[in-house]
C-alpha cells in the first residue's frame, strides 16, 4: 500500500463530490441564489491544508479553522457539514482504517473539542439551522464532550448521528455503495450520484427536513427511490426520471437541496480514497469532467 497523502484525499473528495451532477445540488452546470460550483472549488483549497493537521491540533480546533479558512475565501457556508464529518476521519492514525480507527478518535474527543465546534457553527451560521433544547449552539455552551452534544442532535441531523454510531453510513454504507462492482474505478461521477440517491431513497435528507415539511422528505425520498427503480443510469425511463428530480428539487431554489446528504457523500468519498479502496481520480479527470458539464449546459 502506498502512502496516503491526507491533504490530496480531503481536497480530492470534496471536488469529486461537487463536481458530480447530483439533482438538487450546485455542480458546474447548476448554481443556487448564493452559491456556484466556484465557491465549493475555492473551499476545498482552503480547508484541505488544516483538516491534514487534525492529528496534531486536534479535532475541534481544526474544525473552527477550516471554517475560518472557508469563511475567508466564501461569504457563504459551503462546508460546515463536510468540514464536521472530515475532521475527526483526518483525526484517524495512518496506520488504521476508518472503520477500525473512528471509534477511538470519537471516544476521545473532550468538551473543549465541543467549545471550538461551537464557536464553528456560529462562525459558519448555516442556513435552517433552528433551536434545541438542550446544546442549543445559538444560545448556550457546550456541557458534555462533542461526542455527547452531537448525540443530542442525532435524531434530527444526519452530520450529528455520524458521531452517535461511528460514522456507520459513512464508513461502512456508503463505501460498499461506491465500490460495488468496482462501481467507484469505472465511473466515479455515476458511483457518486448513485450513493447520494441511494442515501436519500433510505434515510431522507435532515437539511431538507429542517427547511421545509414532512411531505418533502417523503416526496424527496419517494422520487430517489423510484429514479433507481427506473434502471438509472443505464435505462431512458430512469434518465427521464432523475432530471425531473432535479426540477423537483430546485423548484423552490435551494429550500430542497439536500445538503447533508451531499455531506455524507463526500465522506464516503474521503473514505474511499483514504483506505485506498478506489483510484483517486486526477485533477485532470476532474477539470475535464467539469468542463464537460458547463458545456452541457450551454
Amino acid at each position: 500500500m502506498s502512502a496516503v497523502n491526507i491533504q490530496e484525499c480531503v481536497h480530492r473528495a470534496c471536488l469529486l463530490e461537487a463536481t458530480a451532477r447530483k439533482p438538487g445540488n450546485v455542480h458546474p452546470g447548476a448554481s443556487f441564489e448564493h452559491v456556484a460550483y466556484e465557491d465549493f472549488v475555492v473551499s476545498a483549497e482552503a480547508i484541505s491544508p488544516i483538516l491534514a493537521r487534525t492529528a496534531d491540533v486536534g479535532v475541534g480546533r481544526s474544525i473552527l479553522e477550516a471554517v475560518q479558512a472557508t469563511r475567508s475565501v466564501c461569504e457563504h457556508n459551503t462546508n460546515l457539514g463536510i468540514i464536521l464529518l472530515l475532521a475527526p476521519l483526518t483525526a484517524v492514525p495512518l496506520d488504521t482504517t476508518l472503520p477500525a480507527g473512528i471509534p477511538t478518535v470519537l471516544s476521545e474527543l473532550t468538551q473543549e473539542d465541543a467549545e471550538y465546534v461551537f464557536e464553528a457553527i456560529r462562525l459558519a451560521q448555516p442556513r435552517g439551522l433552528g433551536t434545541a433544547d438542550a446544546a442549543d449552539v445559538s444560545t448556550s455552551s457546550p456541557t458534555g464532550t462533542l461526542t455527547e452534544v452531537m448525540a443530542l442532535a442525532a435524531d434530527r441531523d444526519g452530520v450529528a448521528r455520524q458521531y452517535a454510531s461511528d460514522f456507520e453510513t459513512v464508513v461502512k454504507h456508503a463505501v460498499a455503495t461506491m465500490t460495488a462492482s468496482d462501481r467507484f474505478t469505472e465511473d466515479w461521477e455515476q458511483a457518486i450520484v448513485h450513493l447520494h440517491l441511494t442515501l436519500i431513497a433510505t434515510d431522507g435528507d435532515t437539511d431538507i427536513a429542517r427547511k421545509c415539511s414532512s411531505i418533502d422528505v417523503h416526496e424527496a425520498q419517494r422520487r430517489a427511490e423510484s429514479v433507481l427503480r427506473a434502471g438509472w443510469p443505464m435505462a431512458m425511463e430512469g434518465r427521464l426520471r432523475i432530471r425531473e428530480y432535479d426540477r423537483w428539487l430546485r423548484a423552490r431554489g435551494s429550500q430542497r437541496n439536500p445538503g447533508t446528504t451531499a455531506d455524507l457523500v463526500t465522506a464516503g468519498v474521503f473514505t474511499v480514497l483514504r483506505d485506498q479502496l478506489a483510484p483517486m481520480p486526477s485533477l485532470e479527470a476532474i477539470q475535464i469532467r467539469a468542463e464537460e458539464i458547463r458545456n452541457a449546459q450551454l
